[in-house]
Formats: structure tokens, C-alpha cells, sequence
């Protein structure tokens, strides 16, 4: 059995990655500062699916807190590995507020890498980064082989540096680090400010949703038990070489149209959307697409859940949890 820090733990990866932790008989210590950012009952929600678990503690704490992610060292001296995927999310909000993304995905880091040169027992720090660091990129599947010195979102380029961070502390302590880029995450307990939570409250609801670079956007749309997946694989595998330090992409491999995404929610609901078309926003890519080779060799990751099975498990989960 080992002990595993989680940060993010009432998040919508967070909390889905440690119910499978817990499931395989792992120890789960989970964080997260429950922030406003979206619907705090939904939050909750979540954590409390985790606290009735044996195996699970928590404790309310902001990453960027140094004093009190500190203290964890003292408190959880036997942790084996860190998944650290609490952040302030949202590539349109990094526009309206880039102090909190500095805070929390840059400071918030920094601190948890920090936390990781006192934990002694530590064998694997895995940290969440994202698609958004290929920025403008044209040339696609985007593979981890690609440069991404252009990001074109401030969210962007906090989790490039945090990458950054990920390599200098492996470099200059040898602590294993792994840094995994997801593509488009979706399913049941998702993120309300996301697009299948958007569009199908708005279809319930006979608003209209709006669809960014009139309908031209693609996505490698990613069920959320693939990325459980994918996350578990790479964490029970610690990062090798000199320095030991990876980067994986963890994306369903199948790109799909924006609107073919919205047919299915339609379709689920059997209700028509009342579709706005819009520019494209700033920040925004149009197309993102995952070359996952590496992950494929290196952790066997292979996900199995096209948008046709994914979108009405949501739509189900939506229903259920709303009383529609």
C-alpha cells in the first residue's frame, strides 16, 4: 500500500483520481482549498465521496500557503508520491484575472516542489500540465517532442513554467517528475465553466450556447476514466534518466468537430440547441489533437471511451445530479 499526497482532491480529476487510488487500497492524503472559482456545492459534493472512505484524510489548504503545505512533511512523513493537480483552471479567466493563475499555478508549484525535497520516502512527483502549452502550434497530433515557447493564453504559460520548475527540480535534487498534458478533459462530476457542462445546462434551460470560431474548433475530447488512467499508469512508473523528468500527453487520440460534440449532447437530451456563432477568442486554439506514441510506449495508456460513449454517461450523470 502506498501514501500518496493529492492535491485538487474535491476537483474534477483530483477527486476521480483519488477514488481509484483509494479502490486499489492506496492511502490518500487529499488538498484542496475549496475556492469559489465555480459552484463550491458541487465541490463539496465531490470531497464527500471521498470522506467516507477509509484511507482518505484532508486537509483545507491553498497550495500557494508555504507555512501550511509545509507542515505536511512533519504530519505525513510516509508519503510515497505526490499527484499534484490543483490549479486555477480556465483559459478565457486567465484574461480577466492572471494574478490568481500566478499564485496558484506558479507559486502553488514552486511550494509543492519545495514540500517534495522534505518528503524523504518520496519516489514519484507527478504534476498536472496541459494542452493550452502548445499555444498557436499548426503542425498536429502536437507531440512532446514539439516546441512550445509561444503559448498563447496567460493559463498557457503557467503551466509551461511550470514544466520548467518540474525540470530544474529534477535536475538539481534528482527528484522524479513527471508532467502529463491533458486534452480536453469531460465526463461525469466535470467542470462547470467546460463545454458539455455549458451546453447541456443551456440546452435544459432553451438558451442559446455559444460556439467560438463559427463552429470551426476540434478537440481530442478525453473521457475522464481514461485520464484516471493514464494518471495512475504514470504515477506508479517514476520518471528515469539524467535528469529524471517526462512529459506525456494523456488525450483520447480522436479528434472531433466542436459541433459533432454538441449533436451528441442534442441527441442525449433529445433537444435542439439554439447555437450563437461567434469569432474565436482570444486565447482560444483552434484545434487541439494529441500524439500519444510516447505514452502508449512508456505507460501503456490506450483509452477506449469515444465522445459516442462518454457524452450521454455525462448527460445521465447531469440529470441524475441536477434532478432534470
Amino acid at each position: 500500500m502506498a501514501t500518496i499526497l493529492l492535491t485538487g482532491a474535491a476537483g474534477f480529476i483530483g477527486s476521480s483520481v483519488a477514488r481509484a487510488l483509494l479502490a486499489r487500497g492506496d492511502a490518500v492524503i487529499g488538498v484542496d482549498n475549496l475556492n469559489d472559482y465555480y459552484d463550491v456545492t458541487l465541490k463539496e459534493a465531490r470531497l464527500a465521496r471521498l470522506t467516507s472512505q477509509a484511507g482518505f484524510a484532508f486537509r483545507r489548504l491553498d497550495i500557494s500557503d508555504r507555512d501550511g503545505i509545509s507542515e505536511l512533511a512533519s504530519d505525513f512523513p510516509g508519503v510515497d508520491g505526490v499527484v499534484h493537480l490543483a490549479a486555477q483552471a480556465g483559459v478565457r479567466h486567465s484574461l480577466i484575472d492572471p494574478y490568481a493563475y500566478v499564485t496558484n499555478n506558479v507559486m502553488g508549484q514552486v511550494v509543492m516542489l519545495e514540500l517534495a525535497r522534505r518528503l524523504k520516502n518520496l519516489k514519484h512527483f507527478v504534476y498536472a500540465s496541459s494542452s493550452s502549452v502548445y499555444g498557436g502550434n499548426t503542425k498536429t497530433p502536437f507531440s512532446v517532442e514539439d516546441p512550445v515557447e509561444k503559448p498563447i493564453s496567460l493559463y498557457a504559460a503557467t503551466k509551461r513554467t511550470d514544466e520548467l520548475f518540474g525540470y530544474t527540480y529534477a535536475h538539481l535534487y534528482g527528484i522524479p517528475m513527471t508532467g502529463l498534458r491533458f486534452f480536453t478533459v469531460y465526463g461525469p462530476w466535470g467542470r462547470p465553466d467546460m463545454a458539455a457542462f455549458l451546453f447541456t445546462r443551456a440546452i435544459i434551460a432553451g438558451e442559446p450556447i455559444r460556439v467560438f470560431n463559427h463552429g470551426e474548433m476540434w478537440r481530442d475530447f478525453t473521457y475522464i476514466d481514461d485520464i484516471v488512467n493514464g494518471v495512475v499508469r504514470a504515477l506508479d512508473q517514476p520518471a528515469t534518466g539524467t535528469p529524471p523528468c517526462r512529459l506525456y500527453n494523456l488525450g483520447n487520440n480522436r479528434v472531433e468537430k466542436l459541433t459533432d460534440y454538441i449533436a451528441l449532447i442534442e441527441q442525449s437530451l433529445q433537444r435542439k440547441a439554439i447555437i450563437q456563432m461567434e469569432p474565436i477568442q482570444p486565447g482560444d486554439a483552434p484545434r487541439t489533437s494529441a500524439d500519444i506514441e510516447a505514452s502508449r510506449r512508456d505507460l501503456g495508456f490506450e483509452p477506449t471511451t469515444p465522445i459516442a460513449t462518454g457524452i450521454p454517461k455525462f448527460v445521465d450523470w447531469y440529470k441524475d445530479y441536477y434532478g432534470v
